[in-house]
């Protein structure tokens, strides 16, 4: 019993988890970050889209090409909110976030 009292002095008590919603958090995106990715996400997926409504074209390397890149950057500036807006920039570390 008394070694019991001492270890409740010394002991800290568990931090309860925060109730974020999907573990969102905007810390790691402030100041002008915030916007610039909102910007890159929308102006990359009006560029799929305006792709989308091209129905006819004579040579169609280019378009591919614009459509494959655009596409590219939608998914990798939503996979970019994914890390920066959640727990998984905790998760994985900042140094191995940088790194990628």
């Amino acid at each position: 019993m008394e070694n019991h009292a001492v270890y409740n002095q010394t002991t800290e008590p568990q931090a309860k988890p925060s109730r974020r919603p999907f573990g969102c958090t905007l810390r790691h995106l402030r100041g002008w970050r915030l916007p610039t990715k909102a910007l890159q996400a929308i102006l990359s997926l009006l560029a799929v889209i305006c792709e989308e409504i091209v129905e006819d074209c004579i040579q169609c390397g280019g378009l591919y090409f614009f459509e494959f890149v655009s596409c590219s950057a939608f998914l990798l500036s939503l996979l970019i909110f994914c890390v920066y807006c959640t727990d998984v920039y905790g998760a994985f570390g900042e140094d191995k976030v940088q790194r990628v």
